[in-house]
């Protein structure tokens, strides 16, 4: 969906509402190659323009097939999330936004691309970790020809349990015997 600033100032006094199934799966998989497969995109909500100014608000669905970060293994994961962002013409006095608003100037053809937003929102929204239903109920790590996979509580245990002076330093313990040792 793209919209001009001229075609949105007619949308003053009544929001432009909408409720779209996008068809992302191609810019998606290009922009972000390990995107698996994309299932489908919904977007619902508003668009309005006032004081100079266009604000895009959207609940975004969204069904993705990744690859989990242990093991590669395609994962189904749903994105779920709200969007709200305003728009303004290059050279917008950004006074009177707060600090917390997403505000993004307009190309210089003043075309909002509602596509490419929703695409940015979405690989923003990307977990950086996506395990399968077995790898998050336990299953055994990854393991090859002289590799294995560890998790870090387990790499925790064996450093503690294999936790040796060297013998050449054993001597400076008695160095100060009223001071206790710190790990």
């Amino acid at each position: 969906m793209k919209w001009s600033l001229g075609q949105l100032k007619s949308y003053r006094e009544e929001p432009l509402q909408f409720d779209e199934a996008l068809d992302l799966k191609h810019s998606l998989m290009t922009r972000y190659p390990e995107i698996l497969d994309v299932k489908a995109v919904q977007a619902k909500g508003f668009v309005s323009y006032g004081k100079g100014s266009v604000l895009i608000s959207a609940k975004v669905d969204a069904n993705l097939t990744l690859p989990s970060s242990r093991s590669l293994t395609p994962v189904a994961t749903s994105l779920a999330f709200q969007m709200t962002e305003y728009y303004v013409p290059k050279g917008t006095d950004l006074a009177r936004f707060e600090k917390t608003d997403t505000v993004i100037f307009l190309p210089e053809d003043d075309i909002l691309d509602f596509d490419v937003a929703v695409e940015d929102n979405i690989l923003i929204h990307i977990p950086m970790q996506i395990l399968s239903e077995a790898e998050l109920n336990g299953e055994a790590m990854p393991t090859g020809k002289g590799w294995e996979v560890v998790r870090e509580e387990d790499l925790a245990k064996q450093a503690e349990e294999h936790k040796t002076v060297d013998p050449r330093l054993a001597k400076l313990k008695n160095l100060f015997p009223d001071q206790e040792t710190k790990d």
